[in-house]
């Protein structure tokens, strides 16, 4: 289990190919990259996300470690930023392996459902109509309300 949360910029293809490097086993491979949204109708110039990084870290490992053993994934990596970032920078990636195609989907699916919802971080847009903070969303919730 690899759960980063860090202010850094990463390179998605270069954190894939490490995570590849140690595929031990493995017959499949489940990547979701998330990036900084700016819509045509609705554009922002930053989004910014606060945490607590312990406070994130743990419940990252927490979210793992239930999606480790629900989908018998071989390994999983949850790489979060925090802090001022850009549209079409990245914000998330979570990568999976396992045996099988569909555990390896299904795992990083339940990670994405998860983050959505239980993951500590804030999230402030900006844009041309000033700063606001970005509300739950009840399609997230009913997203993860599908693995219960």
């Amino acid at each position: 289990m690899d759960v980063r949360v860090q202010t850094e910029r990463f390179d998605p293809g270069a954190e894939l190919n490490a995570f590849l490097s140690a595929s031990n086993g493995a017959g499949a491979a489940a990547t979701f990259t998330g990036v900084v949204r700016s819509k045509p109708d609705d554009p922002i110039t930053a989004l910014t996300l606060e945490c607590y990084p312990e406070l994130a870290i743990n419940q990252l490992k927490a979210i793992v470690t239930e999606a480790t053993g629900r989908f018998d994934l071989l390994r999983a990596t949850v790489i979060h930023r925090y802090g001022t970032l850009a549209p079409g920078e990245p914000i998330v990636q979570v990568m999976t392996l396992s045996p099988h195609r569909d555990a390896a989907f299904k795992g990083a699916e339940f990670l994405m459902d998860y983050l959505k919802t239980d993951a500590p971080f804030w999230k402030q847009e900006t844009g041309p109509n000033g700063t606001h903070w970005v509300e739950a969303k009840a399609e997230d919730d009913a997203a993860k309300a599908r693995w219960a």
